[in-house]
């Protein structure tokens, strides 16, 4: 996996590595430079590379010779970049999408995994084979009982989280904000919107009431402290955010995007708002902030769809259960 410092794609990818040895699956995780990914995958004993940009012509001869030492049956390549170095060899090559990419890269791959229904959709009508691509979803963290952090501003309190890019949308949610008086909003994350995203909020009087802290380790903590949460993506091939807040029990208002359109049920396990409508998201996130019992009964049924489909223990079974059924060698441990 050659994917940025931070980021949902990322995030799934060292959960996932470090879930499949509790399901009897040996992981080697090789991954782009990256020191505290490494710390946070000592226990697999991750191989480091450079994973550079076309004129890097180490990376591939290096990952051909460490897959020649450790013999996998198969090699996941996680997004566009690792798919582009992983070598061919005596093991199965799956490519892992995480959104609508050029499938270009994936070319030398055997089989596809796409996380949610639409990819597989889109990548078979480009041609793949349907009995080479597969829909696993991703699992999220069970935040469940976190102490919920110190947040500033006084409630209803909403929250954001993602890189600050045009994609997210949150210039669309400071506005929604705007619409909402009494409503503190916390954006957690980083990115290069940062300096609009203030501009934006000085303009439309709200500037005390957004808050940017950066990016933030404690996750299921903001969301215990958080009144909704609130995907406002233009763009969202999935939308691991919205499980985390599933998991944690915080109801859910979002934009509806490729990701979250798939994963909520309109009015019953989230509400879903038009993309790039501030007035419909704040009516939304109104609707719920109204009603304590509306308010619960969305995060009870988000709740049960994550125990039901995106749990570590559901997910991890169909990764266990593709894994050996690519395998060349079915069964070899």
């Amino acid at each position: 996996m050659a994917g940025a410092r931070m980021g949902g794609a990322e995030r799934f990818f060292e959960r996932l590595s470090l879930a499949l040895p509790r399901a009897g699956v040996e992981v080697l995780p090789v991954i782009r430079r990256d020191a505290e990914r490494a710390a946070r995958l000592a226990a697999l004993d991750p191989v480091q590379l450079g994973f550079g940009g076309p004129l890097d012509l180490l990376t591939k001869p290096r990952i051909r010779r460490v897959l020649r030492e450790w013999r996998p049956d198969v090699v996941m390549a996680w997004m566009n970049r690792a798919a582009r170095h992983a070598p061919a060899g005596d093991w199965v090559l799956v490519g892992r999408l995480g959104g609508y990419y050029d499938l270009r890269h994936y070319r030398s791959c055997d089989h596809l995994v796409a996380n949610t229904r639409d990819l597989v959709r889109w990548i078979t009508a480009q041609g793949w084979p349907t009995g080479r691509v597969h829909h696993l979803p991703n699992f999220a963290t069970d935040y469940a009982g976190a102490t919920p952090a110190a947040l500033p501003g006084t409630p209803p309190r909403l929250l954001g989280l993602g890189r600050l890019h045009r994609n997210k949308g949150f210039d669309v949610l400071i506005r929604a904000v705007a619409l909402l008086p009494e409503a503190t909003l916390v954006i957690a994350g980083e990115g290069p919107e940062r300096a609009s995203l203030e501009a934006l909020s000085r303009e439309c009087g709200v500037e005390g009431r957004v808050h940017l802290p950066g990016w933030r380790d404690d996750v299921g903590a903001l969301l215990a402290a958080s009144d909704v949460f609130v995907s406002s993506s233009r763009h969202e091939p999935l939308g691991n955010m919205v499980l985390e807040a599933w998991g944690a029990g915080c109801p859910v208002v979002a934009a509806a995007a490729q990701g979250p359109s798939e994963l909520i049920r309109d009015g019953e396990t989230g509400l879903l708002a038009p993309p790039e409508n501030p007035e419909a998201l704040a009516r939304g996130i109104a609707e719920v902030l109204a009603s304590p019992a509306r308010a619960a009964a969305l995060a009870q049924a988000g709740r049960a769809a994550f125990e039901k489909e995106h749990a570590e223990a559901p997910v991890l079974s169909l990764w266990h259960d593709l894994l050996h059924k690519v395998a060349p060698m079915a069964g070899r441990s």
